[in-house]
């Protein structure tokens, strides 16, 4: 197992002081360096967007791509692919995860591929100085919706469970016992985990007393049953005030979209039918250029 120290790089850090980035570098730094008893370190492989929350490449010594903004998880989708043996992270903001990138999230999800999205959830665009995002609640006032803004949060985690995400949780950069366990168990599932994480922004929305007044771990929760998962995702809707669980809400095992892609390429006769209607194809393109000349 490699020392925690190890993980350290010479890159300073420039997050603000109080920042919720710190509790998840911390954490993500302690599950890396357990892990890596029985995941060899060379095969961690963390991707990022573009925002505060990107900066966490700069500061863990692994093996680190940046990607544009809202493309991180296709970016990672592309390195599991390639090689399957890589444990991959991806780490992107709320803006960055369900605004820009909210489309590759949902497909990410459908497809189940093993990859783990931690979500830097603020609920502000904080480098760009506190435009609202998707999660902002309805009335937040910001740069870009001085007298507030008028629509309404959608909630991330019901989109995703909707979507076929096999692996649901939330954390809270407050609690960091629990924050470790949750991404511990989150890396590790083999699927596609989301961790859905309240990462707060003293600087352009400062949360901390509001969460820490609501929030409570979840406990006799099934996190096998798709309507247990359902309803206690849907308790809080990132907008009205209502008790806020933290914790795994759904896990599901099945084929990853790795094992399909090479289940497929192991299928003779599948091969075969492909070539068929290659053939096929090729028969008729040469009919009807032939009728051409």
């Amino acid at each position: 197992m490699i020392d925690i120290k190890n993980l350290d790089t010479y890159a300073k850090n420039t997050w603000c002081p109080g920042c919720g980035n710190f509790s998840i570098l911390n954490s993500i730094k302690s599950v890396i360096s357990e892990l890596s008893g029985q995941i060899p370190i060379e095969n961690f492989v963390i991707v990022s967007g573009i925002g505060c929350h990107a900066k966490i490449v700069d500061y863990i010594n692994v093996n680190s791509f940046y990607s544009l903004h809202g493309r991180a998880v296709p970016a990672a989708e592309g390195i599991k692919i390639a090689n399957p043996r890589l444990k991959v992270i991806v780490f992107a903001g709320d803006g960055d995860a369900y605004g820009e990138g909210l489309e590759h999230l949902i497909f990410a999800a459908k497809r189940n591929i093993d990859i783990t999205v931690i979500v830097h959830n603020n609920r502000v665009y904080g480098l760009t100085v506190g435009q609202c995002t998707p999660t902002s609640p309805l009335g937040f006032k910001g740069k870009s919706t001085p007298a507030g803004t008028v629509e309404i949060p959608f909630n991330p985690l019901h989109l995703l469970l909707s979507s076929g995400a096999t692996f649901i949780a939330r954390g809270y950069t407050h609690g960091i016992d629990l924050l470790k366990d949750i991404f511990k168990q989150a890396v590790l599932h083999k699927g596609f985990s989301i961790v859905d994480t309240l990462q707060v922004c003293v600087s352009f929305y400062n949360m901390y007393d509001y969460y820490s007044k609501r929030v409570y771990t979840l406990k006799d929760h099934n996190i096998y049953d798709y309507q247990s998962a359902l309803n206690k995702i849907k308790e809080w809707d990132y907008n009205t005030d209502s008790p806020i669980s933290l914790g795994v809400f759904y896990k599901k095992e099945t084929a990853t979209f790795e094992e399909n892609i090479v289940k497929n390429k192991n299928d003779v006769s599948g091969q075969r039918n492909i070539s068929k209607i290659i053939n096929e194809r090729q028969e008729i393109i040469k009919k009807i250029l032939a009728s051409l000349t």
